[in-house]
């Protein structure tokens, strides 16, 4: 049981959010940013294609490969301290990116922004776990930070179209500079230090072999929606796995691992956890298909298209404050369930989507789709944050966060891989026999291939890959569809024992989002005031 003194946060504990939000906002800026700066920057540093992939890559690959290590580098050294080194170290070398003279220096600092980036997500949702001790208070804040990383990737393709409109491509890494100072300068008046006791030695070992299971699987997750399951994706997923296997073993052993397994016996740890894996799954798939209909098929700019997806996360924002206010009443479990069975509705109306014009059933059913997401993303990582005890927060909000990560690239691998079969199948025979075979072989492979070369294609041909592309994402959302049904009955069931937050334990000893097995900290919270 925790020990922790519960007491209600006050004004510099909601200020210290404001603060906490910003680098949150800025990470999911700097996933979506870079997609309207990449036609810039090829112009400029003329990068290869193998080099292209990189540049887009190496911050995913990083931030995810790192995320366990720094959670618990926080709890050694203290969040804060942690924190700020890594919100200088981001600063810095963003300016680095913005005026990179050549593409391997663009992937170096890429590379770094993504180790820099995974010191800030944990760190972040740790040092919440600690500033918001009542549990009510504590879902709340969950909900505002998780709402903070969409609110970024939304507002990437407004605010990146705008400084590109006016500026050269780096400008867009620059925006990280003002957040960076802002932290660093409010971080000690507003957010207070936490250190593990007893946290013991660290362990190298432990973070090559988390690097070295991680990194293969992600790459290989990435590659499977590129090239299908060839043998290089095949062996780096199963090196990683084999990896993972070493690695859990040797956290087993360790008095002060780099991740405590004992973790996943906790089910409401783990059942948030699954919930997390799978949810996100759909959101990241319908992300990239709605992306790529609104600019290719719908024709409409990046700023534009940007615009189009601000009453998504509007619903998405809702849902994440909405959530935990509603689950002080319903259990978490059906809050969770409701709302992914409202994301069920939001995926059918994308299956009825078509290619001659369909913008605002596609703004309806993502943004019931976005619905969900805001759900489990604020309850979800509120069970998993509150079934760790507070000396292992940062090892939980890494997992809340690696997990994400991954379910994120498994919807783009596994629905942006459907969806692009059905484009195949559908396109093959449409082009024209007199095409030449590089034309022929770019426009076959993908919607945006299609758009690069339509000029050299007949009039009107275009249209035809329009409707290819259109049948692949109908197809790929009604899988998500089902899913996401399977996953709301599943949501009800795995997280039954979950009573509200806050309120009293129930009878198997877990309550609110704790799992604790004693007392009210609402209660007590109300005495101390």
């Amino acid at each position: 049981m925790s020990t922790t003194t519960v007491r209600r946060a006050g004004a510099r504990e909601w200020g210290g959010l404001a603060v906490l939000s910003l680098p949150t906002v800025l990470l999911g800026l700097d996933v979506t940013v870079l997609y309207l700066a990449l036609p810039a920057l090829a112009g400029d540093l003329r990068p290869s294609g193998t080099e292209e992939l990189w540049i887009m890559d190496a911050y995913g690959f990083l931030i995810a490969g790192f995320l366990i290590t720094m959670g618990t580098l926080g709890d050694r050294i203290g969040r804060r301290k942690l924190l700020m080194i890594g919100a200088a170290a981001f600063g810095a070398v963003s300016v680095l990116a913005a005026y990179s003279g050549s593409a391997e220096m663009l992937i170096a600092a890429r590379s770094a922004l993504g180790i820099a980036g995974a010191t800030l997500m944990p760190s972040t949702l740790a040092l919440i776990s600690n500033m918001f001790t009542d549990q009510r208070q504590r879902s709340l804040a969950i909900g505002v930070w998780a709402t903070s990383f969409a609110l970024g990737m939304a507002l990437g393709p407004v605010v990146g179209g705008v400084m590109l409109d006016h500026f050269w491509w780096g400008s867009a890494f620059l925006l990280a500079v003002p957040v960076a100072i802002v932290l660093l300068v409010a971080a000690p008046f507003l957010i207070p230090e936490y250190r593990a006791p007893r946290s013991g030695r660290f362990d190298l070992l432990s973070v090559a072999l988390s690097l070295v299971a991680i990194l293969p699987v992600i790459y290989a997750v990435k590659r499977f929606a590129k090239d299908g399951p060839d043998a290089p994706t095949v062996t780096a997923a199963v090196i990683g796995l084999a990896f993972a296997v070493l690695f859990v073993r040797r956290q087993d052993k360790l008095a002060s691992p780099l991740l405590d397994v004992r973790l996943f016996t906790d089910r409401t740890f783990s059942a948030a956890l699954s919930v997390l894996l799978v949810g996100l799954v759909g959101v990241g798939g319908s992300m990239l298909l709605i992306t790529q209909q609104l600019q290719f098929v719908e024709g409409l700019p990046p700023v534009e298209a940007g615009l189009w997806m601000g009453p998504p996360a509007l619903l998405m924002f809702l849902a994440a404050i909405g959530a935990p206010l509603l689950a002080r009443r319903v259990p978490p479990g059906i809050v969770v369930a409701a709302t992914l069975a409202l994301s069920t509705v939001g995926y059918v109306l994308l299956t009825q989507v078509d290619a001659a014009g369909g913008i605002a059933l596609m703004v309806i059913g993502f943004g019931l789709v976005y619905l969900g997401l805001g759900a489990i993303a604020a309850l979800g990582t509120d069970l998993v944050v509150g079934a760790a005890p507070p000396e292992k927060a940062g090892s939980a909000s890494a997992m809340s966060e690696t997990v994400q990560e991954l379910g994120l690239a498994l919807g783009v691998a596994i629905l942006g891989s459907l969806a692009t079969a059905v484009y195949r199948d559908r396109i093959d025979g449409e082009i024209p026999a007199g095409a030449p075979s590089e034309v022929a072989d770019t426009a076959g492979d993908s919607l945006a291939g299609a758009a690069s070369s339509a000029h050299r294609l007949p009039a009107g041909w275009f249209d035809h890959a329009k409707e290819a592309a259109t049948s692949g994402m109908n197809l790929a959302m009604l899988v998500a569809a089902v899913c996401t049904l399977v996953l709301a009955f599943l949501s009800a069931v795995v997280l039954r024992h979950v009573g509200v937050i806050g309120g009293e334990p129930d009878g198997d000893g877990a309550d609110g989002a704790d799992g604790a097995d004693e007392g009210d900290p609402v209660e007590a919270a109300k005495s101390e005031a």
